[in-house]
């Protein structure tokens, strides 16, 4: 929804039914505050041993992105193991038919336990189990690796603003790039604005074709969160203010959704949001499958934390890859011949945005 749009009809709705609904109207921001300190707190892991080292490094796991920050994961901690699964309940069949996006959040929750692990002293090696569609993390004494993607995990996030137009350095590009790679996975940058402007296109197209499938919007107002009351109470979602749009009363939110949920209205934010970008990466996997969907996601992980270590913000433009129909197009305008490209991810130096909640680790245990 266009935010200057909504900022002005807001109060009008709001107004209009009356006084009753004002103790409504921005409920929660005190707890909402204390949840977010609580979430993404810095804690360090020396000391913890056993079951609470367990619990750590899954909350640090939790802190990984997902589409629609459903946390589709679950967790099982063994004695020398941590086991990454799926949660198909979670799944967003509109969006992601073939649990895609799944499986390449379940790769951002991998690589966060890996790096946590690490700084922790502990020699961790993951593996996908195809038997299980999950991915065994091994965990062994080795030697602390804190470094500077694991201090990243508390502070990034996916950041839904627009940036400041300004270019990364070629070092900064290169950080970028080197840590992206990885066995199975390409990852493409690219900066120059034709290329930008061409990516813009696909993202349009996809995004228009979305607003214009019911099933797609129903699931995304599923999802969303306008208020921060609902944030905290349900630890899961896309809250509004994280996207720099106003909170609402969750009846009030749903109908200036609807309003100005509209093709001409996403278009307009997508060009100043990739227009004020430095780059957007790409990335592809060598095969479609789950395990190379998991390898994605941890390689977009490395990427996404070596650019918050840099002061560098990211957030998806996956349009071009979510709308099966036009994906053959986007690959072949980008150079990939018959690979599927992953992820469309924007990147760039800006202001960050109201956090997104994660459920607390109890709720992610099996």
């Amino acid at each position: 929804m266009n935010r200057r749009q909504l900022t002005h009809a807001a109060p009008l709705a709001w107004l209009a039914a009356g006084p009753t609904t004002a103790a409504a109207w921005n409920p929660g921001e005190h707890d909402y505050d204390a949840a977010v300190q609580q979430i993404w707190r810095s804690g360090p892991l020396r000391g913890l041993e056993g079951r609470a080292l367990g619990l750590e490094l899954v909350r640090c796991a939790t802190l990984a992105p997902s589409s629609h920050n459903t946390q589709c994961w679950r967790f099982a901690i063994g004695p020398d193991a941590i086991t990454v699964l799926p949660d198909f309940s979670r799944r967003c069949p509109a969006v992601d038919p073939d649990d895609h996006h799944l499986f390449v959040s379940l790769g951002c929750a991998t690589e966060n336990l890996v790096q946590a692990a690490g700084a922790q002293g502990l020699r961790a090696e993951a593996r996908f189990e195809p038997a299980q569609a999950a991915v065994r993390v091994t965990l062994a004494t080795g030697t602390p690796q804190a470094g500077a993607l694991c201090a990243a995990i508390p502070a990034r996030q996916c950041t839904r603003g627009t940036f400041d137009g300004h270019p990364l350095t070629s070092g900064e590009l290169k950080q970028l790039a080197a840590a992206a790679a990885g066995p199975g996975v390409q990852c493409h940058l690219f900066t120059e604005r034709a290329a930008l402007e061409r990516i813009l296109s696909f993202v349009v197209e996809g995004n228009t074709a979305q607003i214009r499938d019911p099933a797609f919007v129903r699931e995304l107002k599923q999802w969303l969160r306008f208020n921060a009351a609902d944030a905290v109470r349900l630890g899961d979602g896309l809250y509004t203010a994280a996207s720099g749009n106003p909170t609402a009363p969750a009846w009030l939110g749903r109908l200036l959704f609807d309003l100005f949920f509209t093709p001409g209205a996403e278009a307009d934010r997508y060009a100043q949001q990739v227009r004020s970008a430095a780059g957007v990466a790409v990335f592809v996997a060598e095969q479609a499958d789950a395990a190379h969907w998991v390898a994605v996601g941890r390689a977009y992980q490395r990427f996404a934390l070596q650019a918050t270590a840099l002061g560098v913000r990211n957030a998806m433009l996956n349009q071009p890859v979510e709308v099966a129909a036009l994906r053959p197009r986007f690959a072949a305008a980008l150079g990939l011949g018959p690979l599927r490209p992953d992820l469309v991810v924007r990147f760039g130096r800006g202001p960050a945005l109201p956090r997104s909640l994660r459920r607390p680790v109890s709720a992610v245990l099996v």
